[in-house]
């Protein structure tokens, strides 16, 4: 037989068991960014006859398309690479604060969605260095969020999560995506 104070000390552990693990009594951690920023990139694919304009090209495309028309069938199989000016507002002719480099892959058959692997090379009087994004862009979605897995000089070992929206496109030649940057790992 278990002794009566060791039974009491049973219950009460199994109370604050059930407790600690309801869903109603346990609490969410609440996570505040560290870091913010808003920042614009403006990309202007190659369409063969704008050459001196575009900052991303099709490097890759489908068997039967050529590298100057995304591919019908949401694109997909196309890759793209771009080297497209950042800016910290929406305005395509407004001084550059840095440039987004990277690729973005059509991969879905059935809706537009691509993948995007890229950075913000920024350089300018207020932030120097770079942020790493990497995920996969649902096209149709109003917003989409991916990760921020890391950067360099005043971004160095920064994490976080960016909110992209299309804030504006001509057709499938241009390209304008809003970058909302919460960073929850900031190292200073």
């Amino acid at each position: 037989m278990v002794p009566r104070s060791c039974s009491i000390l049973l219950l009460f552990f199994f109370v604050f068991l059930a407790v600690s693990s309801s869903p109603a009594i346990a609490m969410k951690r609440q996570y505040k960014p560290c870091k913010q920023l808003v920042l614009y990139f403006h990309d202007v694919i190659y369409n063969g006859k704008n050459k001196d304009n575009a900052t991303s090209s099709i490097v890759a495309a489908p068997e039967g398309s050529n590298l100057t028309i995304l591919a019908g069938d949401f694109h997909f199989g196309n890759i793209a690479v771009f080297d497209d000016p950042i800016t910290l507002d929406n305005n395509f002719h407004s001084k550059p604060v840095g440039r987004a480099q990277g690729m973005y892959l059509y991969n879905t058959k059935n809706t537009y969605t691509a993948w995007l692997g890229f950075s913000f090379v920024l350089n300018s009087t207020d932030h120097k260095g770079s942020i790493n994004f990497i995920g996969a862009d649902p096209l149709m979605n109003k917003t989409r969020d991916i990760s921020i897995v890391g950067g360099t000089g005043d971004f160095f070992m920064h994490r976080g999560v960016a909110t992209l929206s299309t804030d504006a496109f001509e057709g499938e030649v241009y390209f304008r995506l809003r970058v909302d940057i919460n960073f929850y790992d900031c190292w200073y």
